[in-house]
């Protein structure tokens, strides 16, 4: 496995397949097929604000950049199962200042996974949290750190979490522990405009 990808995820590269992805609706589908694993547009479209016809629509719009597949190969074409090809998937906007194309679909893409992973927690602390029992509620929360790093810092930290976190991403359902439960981790990483901060005035 790439050392920089220890959570197995797709990593996607085309600015074509970027701007499919940079769709609210395409965006849920990916995020329930990963969450609850293979299912038909119309199951879909039970907790996707679109039509099963245009879920269907993206599925197959997804299927030709290589970020969805058939779940089961079968020949009847009227009622199909799909499946992610991967647990997620990740981009990174293109080093390489004269591809503009590829650095404006990556922008787009991540304008709307920011719209999207905002709406989460709302929802979340809505419909989730109050149901939950102690000892898990205890354990959800929101962290908020600012910290002055280099570049190759902040690339070290994000590795290191990966690393900690791979373990427990890419095991077995097998080794899932019997009170064990779906936990979304949800990370952001946001440089900030101004470089380090003023120093304080010499008295």
């Amino acid at each position: 496995m790439d050392d920089g990808n220890l959570l197995g995820d797709l990593t996607v590269t085309d600015p074509k397949a970027m701007r499919a992805l940079s769709h609210p609706v395409r965006l849920a589908i990916l995020d329930l097929l990963g969450r609850d694993g293979p299912a038909s547009a119309t199951e879909l479209a039970k907790e996707i604000d679109a039509s099963p016809s245009g879920i269907s629509w993206h599925l197959r719009h997804l299927a030709e950049f290589g970020l969805v597949r058939d779940s089961e190969g079968g020949s009847d074409r009227r009622y199909r199962r799909w499946e992610v090809v991967a647990r997620g998937f990740r981009f990174e906007v293109p080093e390489d200042p004269d591809d503009e194309e590829g650095r404006s679909a990556a922008r787009l893409l991540s304008q709307h996974m920011f719209l999207q992973a905002g709406e989460t927690p709302v929802r979340w602390a809505a419909e989730v949290e109050p149901g939950l029992d102690p000892v898990w509620r205890r354990l959800a929360g929101l962290s908020n750190t600012r910290v002055v790093l280099g570049p190759d810092e902040l690339a070290f930290v994000q590795r290191e979490f990966e690393r900690i976190l791979a373990p427990f991403v890419t095991r077995d359902e097998a080794d899932w522990p019997a009170d064990g439960r779906r936990v979304r981790l949800m990370r952001y990483v946001l440089p900030e405009q101004d470089g380090l901060p003023p120093e304080a005035p010499v008295e």
